[in-house]
């Protein structure tokens, strides 16, 4: 749990600066949280690569984690058809819309607020961004009460960036390529599934 607050305040401290434009705008015009994220992989790569063990517990993990971006998307969907009893203004297309984007809030919120407006797509972006904090917040304790995917499940499309480094450690070094194969799956879909829902 500390090292999630660590970074969720982290994250906090950089809104506040955004917000209040306390930070160079120089500095942002070179992507510079590419950079970051780039580095991060990096880092996280060189210590997957260099542990001799990783590769061999990788291949002792079940072959049906394959089918791990799918239950995360039909999961999604389960949530999302619950609380849309509960959202009695939004039709259950709009909602399975947001759920859709399963984290991925830039390109989610981009897509609906062309295709349904601002509110939605403002709905979307909050939405997404909640399941990325939660994910970061939570991880250790999905991982004592739900069991080592559980983290990988809930992030998303997240899972190969930005909470990536909190599921490899609260997961373990052996669950890094499931992480980055869920988020590399569930992100690809992203696109299509949101403009599907948005349509209908």
């Amino acid at each position: 749990m500390k090292g999630s607050l660590i970074i969720l305040s982290f994250f906090a401290t950089g809104l506040l600066l955004g917000i209040f434009r306390w930070f160079p705008p120089q500095i942002l015009s070179y992507n510079f949280s590419f950079y970051v994220l780039c580095a991060l992989m990096f880092s996280v790569g060189i210590s997957v690569g260099n542990d001799p063990n990783s590769f061999r517990q990788f291949r002792s993990l079940n072959p049906r984690l394959i089918f791990l971006p799918l239950m995360t998307i039909l999961g999604t969907f389960l949530g999302v058809f619950a609380v849309s009893f509960l959202v009695k203004d939004r039709s259950l297309a709009n909602c399975l819309a947001v759920g859709s984007g399963f984290g991925y809030y830039s390109l989610s919120s981009i897509l609906i607020t062309q295709y349904k407006g601002v509110e939605l797509g403002t709905i979307a972006l909050l939405s997404n961004i909640m399941r990325e904090v939660m994910t970061l917040l939570l991880a250790p304790w999905m991982v004592k009460y739900f069991g080592k995917l559980a983290p990988i499940s809930a992030g998303g499309a997240t899972t190969m960036d930005i909470t990536f480094p909190i599921i490899v450690r609260n997961s373990g070094k052996d669950y890094a390529i499931v992480s980055i194969y869920q988020g590399f799956v569930v992100d690809f879909t992203v696109p299509f599934l949101v403009t599907f829902f948005c349509s209908l």
